[in-house]
Protein backbone atom coordinates (compact mmCIF):
# COMPACT_ATOMS: atom_id res chain seq x y z
CA UNK A 1 0.00 0.00 0.00
CA UNK A 2 1.09 3.64 -0.12
CA UNK A 3 3.54 4.28 2.76
CA UNK A 4 2.33 5.36 5.77
CA UNK A 5 3.90 8.93 5.47
CA UNK A 6 1.45 9.80 2.19
CA UNK A 7 -1.62 10.82 4.19
CA UNK A 8 -3.89 10.38 0.89
CA UNK A 9 -7.41 10.51 1.32
CA UNK A 10 -8.16 10.91 -2.61
CA UNK A 11 -8.91 7.33 -5.12
CA UNK A 12 -5.84 5.31 -5.44
CA UNK A 13 -5.47 3.27 -8.60
CA UNK A 14 -3.85 0.01 -8.47
CA UNK A 15 -2.05 -2.28 -10.91
CA UNK A 16 -4.49 -0.75 -13.46
CA UNK A 17 -4.45 -2.85 -16.88
CA UNK A 18 -2.86 -1.63 -20.14
CA UNK A 19 -5.78 -0.64 -21.67
CA UNK A 20 -7.20 0.96 -18.48
CA UNK A 21 -4.01 3.48 -18.19
CA UNK A 22 -4.28 4.22 -21.71
CA UNK A 23 -7.88 5.36 -21.48
CA UNK A 24 -7.13 7.33 -18.33
CA UNK A 25 -4.17 8.73 -19.69
CA UNK A 26 -6.06 10.57 -23.23
CA UNK A 27 -8.76 10.74 -21.35
CA UNK A 28 -6.96 13.20 -19.00
CA UNK A 29 -5.11 14.51 -22.70
CA UNK A 30 -2.08 13.19 -20.95
CA UNK A 31 -1.18 11.30 -24.16
CA UNK A 32 -2.52 11.08 -27.93
CA UNK A 33 -2.65 7.69 -29.59
CA UNK A 34 -0.95 7.11 -32.94
CA UNK A 35 -3.00 6.15 -35.80
CA UNK A 36 -0.96 2.59 -35.18
CA UNK A 37 -2.21 2.56 -31.18
CA UNK A 38 1.24 3.27 -29.69
CA UNK A 39 0.59 6.11 -26.51
CA UNK A 40 2.27 8.57 -27.48
CA UNK A 41 3.42 11.51 -24.50
CA UNK A 42 5.58 14.70 -24.31
CA UNK A 43 7.94 15.57 -21.43
CA UNK A 44 8.36 19.17 -21.79
CA UNK A 45 11.20 20.90 -20.59
CA UNK A 46 13.26 18.16 -19.34
CA UNK A 47 13.55 15.51 -22.88
CA UNK A 48 16.34 13.63 -20.66
CA UNK A 49 17.92 13.10 -17.38
CA UNK A 50 19.29 16.15 -15.45
CA UNK A 51 22.27 14.92 -13.17
CA UNK A 52 22.37 18.41 -11.53
CA UNK A 53 19.14 17.84 -10.14
CA UNK A 54 20.08 13.96 -8.97
CA UNK A 55 21.04 13.26 -5.01
CA UNK A 56 22.49 10.34 -2.82
CA UNK A 57 21.54 11.34 0.77
CA UNK A 58 24.91 11.00 2.93
CA UNK A 59 23.57 8.88 5.73
CA UNK A 60 25.39 6.41 7.89
CA UNK A 61 24.51 3.08 6.67
CA UNK A 62 25.70 4.13 2.73
CA UNK A 63 27.61 6.81 2.89
CA UNK A 64 31.20 5.03 3.32
CA UNK A 65 30.41 2.84 0.32
CA UNK A 66 29.00 6.02 -1.77
CA UNK A 67 31.57 7.52 -4.78
CA UNK A 68 31.14 10.69 -4.14
CA UNK A 69 31.60 13.41 -6.58
CA UNK A 70 29.46 14.87 -9.45
CA UNK A 71 27.41 11.65 -9.93
CA UNK A 72 26.83 10.74 -6.44
CA UNK A 73 26.47 14.46 -5.02
CA UNK A 74 25.46 14.26 -1.28
CA UNK A 75 22.39 16.25 0.46
CA UNK A 76 21.79 16.05 4.03
CA UNK A 77 18.95 14.09 5.78
CA UNK A 78 17.22 17.74 6.60
CA UNK A 79 17.15 18.74 3.10
CA UNK A 80 15.70 15.04 2.80
CA UNK A 81 13.04 15.42 4.89
CA UNK A 82 12.08 18.98 4.02
CA UNK A 83 11.37 18.00 0.24
CA UNK A 84 10.00 14.33 1.47
CA UNK A 85 7.54 16.28 2.86
CA UNK A 86 7.25 18.66 0.20
CA UNK A 87 6.83 15.97 -2.31
CA UNK A 88 4.12 14.02 -0.38
CA UNK A 89 2.50 17.05 0.52
CA UNK A 90 1.90 17.84 -2.91
CA UNK A 91 0.51 14.51 -3.91
CA UNK A 92 -1.68 14.15 -0.71
CA UNK A 93 -4.05 16.64 -2.15
CA UNK A 94 -4.40 15.13 -5.65
CA UNK A 95 -7.73 13.74 -6.57
CA UNK A 96 -5.98 10.51 -7.77
CA UNK A 97 -2.80 8.52 -7.86
CA UNK A 98 -1.49 5.71 -9.94
CA UNK A 99 0.73 2.88 -8.25
CA UNK A 100 2.29 -0.06 -9.37
CA UNK A 101 3.32 -3.30 -8.26
CA UNK A 102 6.75 -4.71 -9.52
CA UNK A 103 10.18 -6.64 -9.46
CA UNK A 104 13.64 -5.62 -10.81
CA UNK A 105 15.60 -8.85 -11.12
CA UNK A 106 14.46 -12.37 -13.19
CA UNK A 107 16.67 -14.06 -11.16
CA UNK A 108 14.29 -14.40 -8.48
CA UNK A 109 17.29 -15.07 -6.10
CA UNK A 110 18.37 -11.43 -6.30
CA UNK A 111 15.13 -9.76 -7.20
CA UNK A 112 14.36 -6.97 -5.75
CA UNK A 113 10.25 -5.71 -5.32
CA UNK A 114 9.35 -1.98 -6.20
CA UNK A 115 6.40 0.01 -5.76
CA UNK A 116 6.03 3.23 -7.84
CA UNK A 117 3.81 5.97 -7.10
CA UNK A 118 2.54 8.67 -9.84
CA UNK A 119 -0.27 11.42 -10.14
CA UNK A 120 0.30 10.32 -14.10
CA UNK A 121 -1.40 7.34 -15.72
CA UNK A 122 1.38 7.67 -18.05
CA UNK A 123 4.04 6.92 -15.45
CA UNK A 124 2.27 3.88 -13.85
CA UNK A 125 2.42 2.34 -17.36
CA UNK A 126 5.82 3.24 -18.44
CA UNK A 127 6.36 1.28 -15.11
CA UNK A 128 4.34 -1.33 -15.57
CA UNK A 129 6.14 -1.94 -18.55
CA UNK A 130 9.90 -1.36 -18.13
CA UNK A 131 9.82 -3.26 -15.03
CA UNK A 132 8.52 -6.79 -13.85
CA UNK A 133 5.22 -6.67 -13.20
CA UNK A 134 3.61 -9.16 -10.36
CA UNK A 135 0.64 -11.18 -12.40
CA UNK A 136 -0.24 -13.50 -8.67
CA UNK A 137 -2.85 -11.92 -7.73
CA UNK A 138 -2.62 -13.55 -4.56
CA UNK A 139 1.03 -12.10 -4.12
CA UNK A 140 -0.30 -8.79 -5.16
CA UNK A 141 -2.01 -8.37 -1.96
CA UNK A 142 0.95 -8.84 0.04
CA UNK A 143 3.53 -6.83 -1.86
CA UNK A 144 6.23 -5.57 0.36
CA UNK A 145 8.09 -3.15 -1.70
CA UNK A 146 11.71 -3.29 -0.53
CA UNK A 147 12.22 0.18 -2.61
CA UNK A 148 9.11 2.64 -3.15
CA UNK A 149 9.41 5.30 -5.92
CA UNK A 150 7.36 8.53 -5.36
CA UNK A 151 6.85 10.59 -8.58
CA UNK A 152 5.80 14.21 -8.88
CA UNK A 153 6.47 15.60 -12.12
CA UNK A 154 4.55 18.35 -11.37
CA UNK A 155 5.54 19.99 -8.99
CA UNK A 156 8.50 22.60 -9.76
CA UNK A 157 11.05 23.53 -7.21
CA UNK A 158 12.85 26.24 -6.11
CA UNK A 159 16.02 25.68 -6.21
CA UNK A 160 17.15 28.83 -3.66
CA UNK A 161 14.49 28.02 -1.33
CA UNK A 162 14.78 23.85 -1.34
CA UNK A 163 18.34 23.12 -1.83
CA UNK A 164 18.78 21.38 -5.40
CA UNK A 165 20.70 22.35 -8.24
CA UNK A 166 17.54 22.93 -10.26
CA UNK A 167 13.57 23.55 -10.34
CA UNK A 168 13.88 19.22 -10.16
CA UNK A 169 15.00 16.78 -7.63
CA UNK A 170 15.60 12.73 -7.98
CA UNK A 171 17.04 12.19 -4.66
CA UNK A 172 18.16 8.41 -3.47
CA UNK A 173 17.79 7.66 0.37
CA UNK A 174 18.97 4.00 0.69
CA UNK A 175 18.46 4.00 4.25
CA UNK A 176 14.65 4.69 4.07
CA UNK A 177 14.90 3.13 0.54
CA UNK A 178 13.39 5.76 -1.20
CA UNK A 179 13.15 7.33 -4.56
CA UNK A 180 11.48 10.21 -5.14
CA UNK A 181 11.49 12.62 -8.12
CA UNK A 182 9.77 15.96 -8.64
CA UNK A 183 10.44 18.67 -11.65
CA UNK A 184 11.11 16.54 -14.39
CA UNK A 185 8.21 14.51 -16.82
CA UNK A 186 11.37 12.69 -18.06
CA UNK A 187 10.17 8.79 -17.91
CA UNK A 188 14.17 7.29 -17.69
CA UNK A 189 14.48 9.32 -14.66
CA UNK A 190 12.64 6.03 -13.15
CA UNK A 191 14.19 3.21 -14.81
CA UNK A 192 17.73 4.84 -14.48
CA UNK A 193 16.76 5.87 -10.43
CA UNK A 194 16.05 2.26 -9.74
CA UNK A 195 19.41 1.31 -12.18
CA UNK A 196 20.97 2.94 -9.67
CA UNK A 197 19.76 1.30 -6.68
CA UNK A 198 20.53 -2.09 -8.07
CA UNK A 199 23.81 -0.98 -8.86
CA UNK A 200 24.43 -0.02 -5.45
CA UNK A 201 22.57 -3.39 -3.97
CA UNK A 202 24.09 -6.06 -6.34
CA UNK A 203 27.77 -5.85 -5.72
CA UNK A 204 26.95 -6.84 -1.89
CA UNK A 205 25.66 -9.67 -3.33
CA UNK A 206 28.71 -10.89 -5.62
CA UNK A 207 26.84 -9.78 -8.49
CA UNK A 208 28.06 -7.34 -11.09
CA UNK A 209 25.43 -4.96 -12.49
CA UNK A 210 25.97 -3.94 -15.86
CA UNK A 211 24.82 -1.37 -18.43
CA UNK A 212 24.40 -3.85 -21.43
CA UNK A 213 22.22 -5.65 -23.27
CA UNK A 214 22.99 -9.34 -23.57
CA UNK A 215 21.78 -11.99 -26.18
CA UNK A 216 22.19 -15.99 -26.72
CA UNK A 217 22.76 -17.92 -29.78
CA UNK A 218 21.76 -21.92 -30.31
CA UNK A 219 21.94 -21.87 -26.41
CA UNK A 220 21.48 -20.06 -23.09
CA UNK A 221 25.57 -21.04 -22.73
CA UNK A 222 26.21 -19.66 -25.91
CA UNK A 223 26.03 -15.94 -24.60
CA UNK A 224 26.93 -12.18 -25.23
CA UNK A 225 27.23 -8.86 -23.31
CA UNK A 226 27.09 -5.74 -25.28
CA UNK A 227 28.53 -2.76 -23.13
CA UNK A 228 27.81 0.95 -24.17
CA UNK A 229 26.69 4.26 -23.70
CA UNK A 230 23.48 5.46 -25.02
CA UNK A 231 23.62 5.78 -29.31
CA UNK A 232 26.21 3.03 -29.18
CA UNK A 233 24.33 0.12 -30.31
CA UNK A 234 23.28 -1.65 -27.51
CA UNK A 235 19.96 -1.92 -28.51
CA UNK A 236 20.45 -2.35 -32.03
CA UNK A 237 22.76 -5.09 -32.06
CA UNK A 238 21.76 -7.27 -29.51
CA UNK A 239 18.11 -8.06 -31.65
CA UNK A 240 19.08 -10.24 -33.98
CA UNK A 241 17.00 -12.72 -36.24
CA UNK A 242 19.80 -15.60 -35.34
CA UNK A 243 19.62 -14.97 -31.65
CA UNK A 244 17.85 -14.85 -28.51
CA UNK A 245 16.93 -11.55 -26.49
CA UNK A 246 17.99 -11.46 -22.92
CA UNK A 247 17.08 -7.71 -22.49
CA UNK A 248 18.50 -4.59 -24.07
CA UNK A 249 19.95 -2.57 -21.39
CA UNK A 250 20.29 -3.64 -17.62
CA UNK A 251 21.53 -6.70 -16.34
CA UNK A 252 23.44 -8.53 -13.65
CA UNK A 253 25.74 -11.66 -13.51
CA UNK A 254 25.85 -13.83 -11.11
CA UNK A 255 27.69 -16.94 -10.11
CA UNK A 256 24.79 -18.60 -11.95
CA UNK A 257 25.07 -16.96 -15.07
CA UNK A 258 23.32 -13.26 -16.62
CA UNK A 259 19.46 -11.92 -15.54
CA UNK A 260 17.90 -9.28 -16.99
CA UNK A 261 16.94 -6.51 -14.62
CA UNK A 262 13.79 -5.32 -16.42
CA UNK A 263 10.89 -6.51 -18.37
CA UNK A 264 11.03 -4.03 -21.18
CA UNK A 265 12.99 -2.56 -23.63
CA UNK A 266 13.86 1.62 -23.88
CA UNK A 267 15.32 2.52 -27.18
CA UNK A 268 16.17 5.73 -29.12
CA UNK A 269 14.57 5.57 -32.00
CA UNK A 270 15.27 8.85 -33.57
CA UNK A 271 15.34 8.37 -37.65
CA UNK A 272 14.53 4.97 -36.97
CA UNK A 273 14.28 2.62 -39.79
CA UNK A 274 11.88 0.04 -41.48
CA UNK A 275 14.91 -1.20 -43.27
CA UNK A 276 17.93 -1.10 -41.02
CA UNK A 277 16.46 -2.44 -37.16
CA UNK A 278 13.04 -4.12 -38.50
CA UNK A 279 12.68 -5.47 -35.18
CA UNK A 280 12.52 -2.69 -32.96
CA UNK A 281 10.66 -0.15 -35.43
CA UNK A 282 7.96 -2.70 -35.24
CA UNK A 283 7.73 -2.20 -31.65
CA UNK A 284 6.43 1.58 -33.15
CA UNK A 285 3.67 0.54 -34.95
CA UNK A 286 1.71 -1.34 -31.74
CA UNK A 287 -0.16 -1.13 -29.00
CA UNK A 288 1.43 -1.24 -25.48
CA UNK A 289 4.56 0.92 -26.90
CA UNK A 290 4.81 4.16 -25.28
CA UNK A 291 6.33 6.73 -27.65
CA UNK A 292 8.45 9.52 -25.65
CA UNK A 293 8.84 13.16 -27.07
CA UNK A 294 8.28 11.92 -30.67
CA UNK A 295 6.32 14.37 -32.97
CA UNK A 296 2.65 13.40 -33.53
CA UNK A 297 0.21 15.03 -36.02
CA UNK A 298 -2.41 16.17 -33.83
CA UNK A 299 -5.23 15.32 -36.61
CA UNK A 300 -4.40 12.09 -38.17
CA UNK A 301 -2.10 10.49 -35.11
CA UNK A 302 0.52 10.00 -37.39
CA UNK A 303 4.05 9.99 -36.18
CA UNK A 304 7.40 10.72 -37.31
CA UNK A 305 10.49 9.08 -36.23
CA UNK A 306 12.67 11.30 -38.38
CA UNK A 307 12.02 14.74 -36.89
CA UNK A 308 14.28 15.94 -34.08
CA UNK A 309 12.14 19.05 -33.25
CA UNK A 310 11.52 18.31 -29.92
CA UNK A 311 14.65 16.43 -29.31
CA UNK A 312 17.13 14.17 -30.76
CA UNK A 313 16.45 11.85 -27.15
CA UNK A 314 13.08 10.42 -28.44
CA UNK A 315 12.11 7.13 -26.96
CA UNK A 316 10.32 4.38 -27.39
CA UNK A 317 9.42 1.49 -24.05
CA UNK A 318 7.68 -1.48 -24.97
CA UNK A 319 7.72 -4.82 -23.49
CA UNK A 320 10.34 -7.20 -24.07
CA UNK A 321 7.60 -9.95 -25.52
CA UNK A 322 7.37 -7.14 -28.36
CA UNK A 323 10.50 -8.57 -29.70
CA UNK A 324 9.96 -11.90 -31.60
CA UNK A 325 13.40 -13.18 -30.29
CA UNK A 326 13.46 -13.26 -26.54
CA UNK A 327 13.49 -15.13 -23.70
CA UNK A 328 10.29 -14.67 -21.15
CA UNK A 329 12.79 -16.27 -18.51
CA UNK A 330 15.19 -12.62 -18.53
CA UNK A 331 18.33 -15.29 -17.87
CA UNK A 332 21.04 -17.51 -19.44
CA UNK A 333 24.26 -18.64 -19.05
CA UNK A 334 27.95 -17.21 -18.57
CA UNK A 335 28.78 -15.15 -21.90
CA UNK A 336 31.73 -16.44 -23.95
CA UNK A 337 31.91 -13.24 -25.33
CA UNK A 338 32.14 -9.24 -24.31
CA UNK A 339 31.67 -6.77 -26.84
CA UNK A 340 32.58 -3.23 -25.31
CA UNK A 341 30.85 -0.63 -28.04
CA UNK A 342 32.13 3.26 -28.79
CA UNK A 343 30.83 5.36 -31.04
CA UNK A 344 33.94 7.13 -32.20
CA UNK A 345 32.99 10.63 -33.99
CA UNK A 346 36.75 11.21 -34.58
CA UNK A 347 37.23 8.24 -37.05
CA UNK A 348 40.44 7.31 -35.04
CA UNK A 349 39.39 3.48 -33.46
CA UNK A 350 38.64 0.73 -35.61
CA UNK A 351 35.46 -1.48 -36.40
CA UNK A 352 36.86 -4.30 -33.57
CA UNK A 353 39.42 -5.03 -32.38
CA UNK A 354 40.46 -8.11 -29.58
CA UNK A 355 41.27 -6.99 -26.20
CA UNK A 356 43.49 -8.26 -23.10
CA UNK A 357 42.20 -8.75 -20.34
CA UNK A 358 44.08 -6.19 -18.56
CA UNK A 359 42.85 -3.70 -22.02
CA UNK A 360 39.43 -5.30 -21.24
CA UNK A 361 39.71 -3.51 -17.37
CA UNK A 362 41.08 -0.10 -18.99
CA UNK A 363 38.52 0.31 -21.48
CA UNK A 364 35.75 -0.96 -19.24
CA UNK A 365 36.82 1.88 -16.82
CA UNK A 366 37.19 4.37 -19.68
CA UNK A 367 33.74 3.92 -20.72
CA UNK A 368 34.66 5.66 -24.37
CA UNK A 369 32.18 7.10 -26.69
CA UNK A 370 32.03 10.68 -28.46
CA UNK A 371 29.58 13.28 -28.42
CA UNK A 372 28.89 14.84 -32.05
CA UNK A 373 27.67 18.32 -33.49
CA UNK A 374 23.88 18.64 -32.80
CA UNK A 375 23.38 16.40 -29.83
CA UNK A 376 23.38 18.84 -26.88
CA UNK A 377 23.68 22.98 -27.59
CA UNK A 378 26.72 24.51 -27.63
CA UNK A 379 28.86 21.48 -29.39
CA UNK A 380 29.89 22.25 -32.63
CA UNK A 381 32.62 19.72 -33.43
CA UNK A 382 33.07 15.88 -32.19
CA UNK A 383 33.85 15.98 -28.27
CA UNK A 384 35.09 12.55 -26.51
CA UNK A 385 33.59 11.43 -23.64
CA UNK A 386 34.45 8.89 -20.88
CA UNK A 387 31.69 7.22 -18.83
CA UNK A 388 33.62 4.78 -16.75
CA UNK A 389 31.65 1.22 -16.36
CA UNK A 390 29.88 2.33 -19.39
CA UNK A 391 27.66 4.17 -17.04
CA UNK A 392 29.12 6.22 -14.50
CA UNK A 393 26.00 8.42 -13.80
CA UNK A 394 23.86 5.18 -12.67
CA UNK A 395 27.22 3.60 -10.19
CA UNK A 396 26.99 4.68 -6.84
CA UNK A 397 30.23 2.81 -5.52
CA UNK A 398 33.31 3.36 -6.76
CA UNK A 399 34.51 2.12 -10.48
CA UNK A 400 36.78 -0.10 -8.94
CA UNK A 401 34.42 -2.51 -7.13
CA UNK A 402 32.91 -3.15 -10.68
CA UNK A 403 35.74 -3.50 -12.48
CA UNK A 404 37.43 -6.09 -9.97
CA UNK A 405 33.94 -7.96 -10.70
CA UNK A 406 33.93 -7.74 -14.00
CA UNK A 407 37.57 -8.46 -14.36
CA UNK A 408 37.13 -11.42 -12.02
CA UNK A 409 33.79 -13.03 -13.68
CA UNK A 410 36.19 -12.72 -17.23
CA UNK A 411 38.93 -14.70 -15.70
CA UNK A 412 36.95 -17.32 -14.33
CA UNK A 413 35.16 -18.13 -17.34
CA UNK A 414 37.82 -17.27 -20.02
CA UNK A 415 35.58 -14.63 -21.49
CA UNK A 416 36.67 -12.77 -24.83
CA UNK A 417 36.30 -9.34 -24.78
CA UNK A 418 36.17 -7.25 -28.21
CA UNK A 419 36.04 -3.46 -28.62
CA UNK A 420 33.43 -2.15 -31.47
CA UNK A 421 33.54 1.49 -33.09
CA UNK A 422 29.99 1.92 -34.64
CA UNK A 423 31.16 5.82 -35.04
CA UNK A 424 33.15 6.89 -38.07
CA UNK A 425 35.62 5.90 -40.36
CA UNK A 426 37.48 7.87 -42.87
CA UNK A 427 37.68 10.73 -40.95
CA UNK A 428 35.95 12.67 -38.54
CA UNK A 429 32.00 13.30 -37.85
CA UNK A 430 31.92 15.71 -41.08
CA UNK A 431 34.26 14.49 -42.85
CA UNK A 432 34.53 10.90 -43.07
CA UNK A 433 30.85 8.50 -42.59
CA UNK A 434 28.89 6.72 -40.39
CA UNK A 435 29.98 2.99 -40.11
CA UNK A 436 27.86 1.02 -42.19
CA UNK A 437 25.66 -1.27 -40.08
CA UNK A 438 25.77 -4.04 -42.05
CA UNK A 439 29.53 -4.23 -41.81
CA UNK A 440 28.72 -3.89 -37.65
CA UNK A 441 26.64 -6.69 -37.78
CA UNK A 442 29.22 -8.69 -39.87
CA UNK A 443 31.67 -8.10 -37.75
CA UNK A 444 29.33 -8.96 -34.36
CA UNK A 445 28.49 -11.97 -36.69
CA UNK A 446 31.85 -13.09 -36.99
CA UNK A 447 32.57 -12.69 -33.20
CA UNK A 448 29.94 -14.34 -31.82
CA UNK A 449 30.31 -17.65 -34.44
CA UNK A 450 33.98 -17.92 -33.32
CA UNK A 451 34.77 -16.96 -36.95
CA UNK A 452 37.11 -13.81 -36.32
CA UNK A 453 39.54 -15.13 -33.67
CA UNK A 454 40.99 -17.70 -36.66
CA UNK A 455 41.17 -14.48 -39.18
CA UNK A 456 45.04 -13.47 -37.26
CA UNK A 457 46.03 -10.33 -36.10
CA UNK A 458 47.58 -6.80 -36.52
CA UNK A 459 49.06 -4.77 -33.30
CA UNK A 460 47.76 -1.53 -33.46
CA UNK A 461 50.76 1.04 -33.07
CA UNK A 462 48.83 3.78 -31.00
CA UNK A 463 46.36 1.71 -28.88
CA UNK A 464 48.08 -1.81 -28.69
CA UNK A 465 45.10 -3.71 -29.30
CA UNK A 466 44.62 -6.68 -31.55
CA UNK A 467 42.56 -5.86 -35.09
CA UNK A 468 41.85 -8.64 -37.43
CA UNK A 469 43.50 -8.89 -40.58
CA UNK A 470 40.34 -9.97 -42.50
CA UNK A 471 36.49 -10.53 -41.74
CA UNK A 472 33.34 -12.12 -43.92
CA UNK A 473 31.55 -9.61 -45.88
CA UNK A 474 33.65 -6.26 -44.72
CA UNK A 475 36.52 -4.39 -46.71
CA UNK A 476 39.43 -5.70 -45.83
CA UNK A 477 40.78 -1.54 -45.52
CA UNK A 478 38.01 -0.51 -43.15
CA UNK A 479 39.40 -2.63 -40.46
CA UNK A 480 42.71 -0.77 -40.66
CA UNK A 481 41.05 3.08 -39.90
CA UNK A 482 44.25 4.75 -41.05
CA UNK A 483 43.68 3.20 -44.27
CA UNK A 484 40.43 4.67 -44.67
CA UNK A 485 42.06 8.77 -44.37
CA UNK A 486 43.15 10.33 -47.10
CA UNK A 487 45.75 12.16 -45.39
CA UNK A 488 47.47 9.01 -43.09
CA UNK A 489 49.47 11.53 -41.47
CA UNK A 490 46.12 13.93 -40.36
CA UNK A 491 45.13 9.80 -38.70
CA UNK A 492 48.29 9.71 -36.85
CA UNK A 493 47.58 13.16 -35.56
CA UNK A 494 43.92 12.89 -34.36
CA UNK A 495 45.03 9.56 -33.28
CA UNK A 496 47.86 11.13 -31.18
CA UNK A 497 44.95 13.44 -29.95
CA UNK A 498 42.25 10.70 -28.89
CA UNK A 499 45.32 8.82 -26.93
CA UNK A 500 45.72 12.40 -24.61
CA UNK A 501 42.50 12.23 -24.09
CA UNK A 502 42.30 8.80 -22.87
CA UNK A 503 45.42 9.27 -20.49
CA UNK A 504 44.35 12.73 -19.10
CA UNK A 505 40.95 11.30 -18.02
CA UNK A 506 42.06 7.86 -16.60
CA UNK A 507 44.42 10.14 -14.47
CA UNK A 508 41.90 12.50 -12.74
CA UNK A 509 39.54 9.36 -12.39
CA UNK A 510 42.05 6.97 -11.05
CA UNK A 511 45.62 8.42 -10.24
CA UNK A 512 46.63 5.26 -8.09
CA UNK A 513 45.44 2.94 -11.41
CA UNK A 514 47.68 -0.49 -11.28
CA UNK A 515 50.51 -0.02 -13.55
CA UNK A 516 49.50 -3.33 -15.92
CA UNK A 517 46.01 -1.61 -16.50
CA UNK A 518 47.12 1.81 -16.80
CA UNK A 519 49.91 0.98 -19.26
CA UNK A 520 47.35 -1.07 -21.22
CA UNK A 521 45.74 1.97 -22.36
CA UNK A 522 46.95 4.41 -25.73
CA UNK A 523 50.53 4.87 -25.76
CA UNK A 524 50.52 8.99 -27.14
Amino acid sequence: MLPKELPFKGKLHRNLSVERLYAMAVWKNLAQKSNKDALVFHTGKYTGRVPEAKYVIRESSSENNIDWGKNNRPMTIKTFDLLKAKIFHALSVKEELFMEDCYVGADPLYRLSVTVVSENPVYALFAKTMFIPEIDPKKLTFHQPQFTVIHAPSLILDPAKDGTGKDACILLNFAERYVLIAGTSYAGEIKKSIFSVMNYLMPGKNVLPMHCSANYGKDENDAAIFFGLSGTGKTTLSAAKNRTLVGDDEHGWSDHGIFNFEGGCYAKVIRLSRDGEPEIYATTQKFGTLLENVPIHPKTGEIDLNDEFITENTRASYPISSMPHMTRKGTCGHPKHILMLACDAFGILPPVAKLSMEQAMYHFLAGYTAKVAGTESGIKEPQATFSSCFGAPFMPRHPKVYAELLGRRIHEHQVDVWLINTGWTGGPYGTGTRMNLEYTRAIVDAILENRLSKSGFEKDPHFGFLIPKSCADVPSDLLFPRKTWKDPKAYDQKAHELALMFQAHMKQLLPDLEPEILHAGPQA
